[in-house]
């Protein structure tokens, strides 16, 4: 006797497994451009890693001597696996089996991948597509009942938040459950054209508001990598999202119990860009391209944005110096001047929350006029929102420096870097800074002087360039106000030192923060 029969059994039905939903389901779904759950496994791991979790999990059919006619696996389908060489569990919904809902689910695979990553310490990737464990009526029918609403293991996937990096992405229609899912991470993605994000679908929202709305009008990428910030990034293709989640975790370490991976640079550490000597303009009105100075100074291809679309005004990437991972936030001067308004500021709170909870040091390229003002401005909210993320940088632990790139303004700019602690600070010949930017500051110091002048312009000339004789960076370093002036060139090797120094300190203060990032 051998237990070959069984062994027999055990292939047929991962086999059966195998087929999903369907010849018909999987061929609609790619006439869509869209993968499968395990195609597009297969194609964000490393070959042949994948060791899957709960295989034989779905519902049999058996006829009345109770062999096995007919099976429907679950629709989510979860394990281990390696990007890079390096462990991660993976979860995907399904949605050519009940469309990725709960009631496909059979037993709680989703909650094991969400413990799994949080007991073995290693990042998690969740494929989402459909409601991603989210309910459907059905269910209730098949109950013959309602339930008041929970979130199986939700405590899990908050606590994950501030132990191990998560990185969701959406690749097709996501709903309820689902799209908090997405949401719920340390880095979202989106496919242009074939992912859409909301609370509740088309029907609901006809039922409810009385509008008729398509799922791309209602929750396209455009709605929400560029409006609403719920998702970082946008995709161009399935392929493409799941690239940017393999570069994410690329600068990520395994859990805060360890630090990001240093690996080995190919860039120059002495590298020195007489471009940067004419960076920026002479013309203090004049702007300039930021993107092209973060280029010029970090490591050479190394710079992953995180979330352009939203909070445009403020510039979050992560990137390298000298192979080590870094966080670089840097203000952007062609959008709103650079002036910090709600969304750059919310922005501005998980990237920080992000790179704490990470131990990745920040370099913060500063060129900023202060928060946005105006009527829009205080309607959003921007001075709360803006006080959330100074504190963001006040509670922060890592290694932080600051170059002072042009304006340096207001309570916004005061959060250049945390002021109670020993941080980095350069400051280019560019530099320029105060409580108030000088053409401003005169109307309101000296608005009843003007109003009662004979000429109030050429009294407003006067003052300006009066205040503008102060202007320059070297009284501010005379004084000690700024630490040091240097050569724009000097940025890169001097930001590479500080870095490996930073890389060392780190060393001795991973773990966990007091709190998590905040989603």
């Amino acid at each position: 006797m051998t237990w070959k029969p069984e062994l027999e059994e055990l292939e047929r039905r991962r086999e059966l497994a195998q087929r999903m939903g369907g010849d018909e389901r999987i061929a609609r779904a790619r006439e869509a451009g869209r993968g499968t759950v395990r195609e597009r496994i297969d194609a964000l791991l490393d070959p042949g890693s994948f060791r899957e979790t709960g295989t034989l999990a779905g519902a049999g059919e058996y006829d009345d001597d109770g062999r096995l006619i007919g099976f429907r696996p679950s629709n989510f389908v979860c394990g281990r696996g390696r990007i890079a060489g390096r462990d991660v569990v993976v979860g995907g919904d399904d949605f050519t089996v009940r469309g990725g809902a709960a009631d496909g689910a059979i037993g709680n695979k989703m909650g094991w991948a969400e413990k799994a990553a949080r007991d073995l310490r290693v990042p998690l990737v969740r494929l989402v597509d459909g409601t991603g464990g989210g309910g459907s009526v059905k269910q209730q029918k098949k109950l013959r009942r309602s339930y008041v609403p929970l979130i199986p293991d939700w405590e899990v996937s908050v606590e994950l938040l501030a132990t191990v990096p998560v990185a969701a992405a959406a690749l097709g229609p996501v709903a309820g459950l689902g799209a908090a899912r997405v949401a719920a991470s340390h880095f979202s993605v989106m496919v242009r054209g074939t992912s859409q994000l909301f609370v509740a679908g088309p029907p609901v929202v006809r039922r409810a508001l009385g509008r008729d709305l398509g799922k791309e009008e209602l929750g396209g990428s455009h709605i929400h990598a560029r409006g609403s910030g719920a998702v970082d990034n946008e995709a161009e293709s399935e392929a493409d999202a799941l690239e940017q989640v393999r570069r994410f975790l690329s600068y990520m370490p395994d859990s805060v119990d360890t630090l990001p991976p240093r690996i080995e640079p190919e860039d120059d550490p002495q590298r020195r860009e007489e471009a940067l000597l004419s960076a920026v303009p002479h013309e203090r009105r004049r702007v300039y391209d930021m993107r092209r100075i973060l280029e010029a100074v970090l490591d050479r291809g190394s710079l992953f944005e995180i979330g352009r679309g939203f909070g445009r005004p403020l510039v979050t990437a992560l990137a390298r110096l000298d192979g080590i991972a870094v966080g670089v936030l840097a203000n952007d001067p062609k959008q709103r001047g650079g002036a910090i308004d709600a969304a750059a500021a919310e922005k501005m709170t998980r990237f920080v929350d992000l790179c704490d909870t990470f131990h990745l040091p920040v370099v913060n390229f500063v060129d900023n006029p202060g928060f946005m003002v105006g009527v829009e401005a205080e309607r959003t909210g921007t001075i709360r929102a803006g006080v959330r993320a100074l504190a963001a940088v006040y509670q922060a632990r890592v290694p932080w420096a600051s170059i002072l790139v042009r304006k340096c303004f207001g309570v916004a700019g005061a959060g250049n870097t945390a002021h109670h602690r020993m941080s980095l600070r350069y400051a280019w010949p560019s530099g320029e800074w105060g409580s108030l930017p000088i053409e401003g500051g005169v109307e309101a110091a000296y608005r009843r002087q003007l109003d009662a002048a004979q000429d109030p312009e050429a009294m407003r000339r006067q003052l300006e360039e009066e205040y503008a004789s102060m202007r320059s960076p070297f009284l501010t370093a005379e004084a000690f106000g700024v630490e040091e002036i240097i050569d724009p060139r000097d940025t890169r090797p001097l930001l590479v030192e500080w870095a490996g120094r930073a890389y060392a300190t780190t060393c001795s203060q991973t773990g966990t923060r007091a709190r998590g990032m905040r989603p």
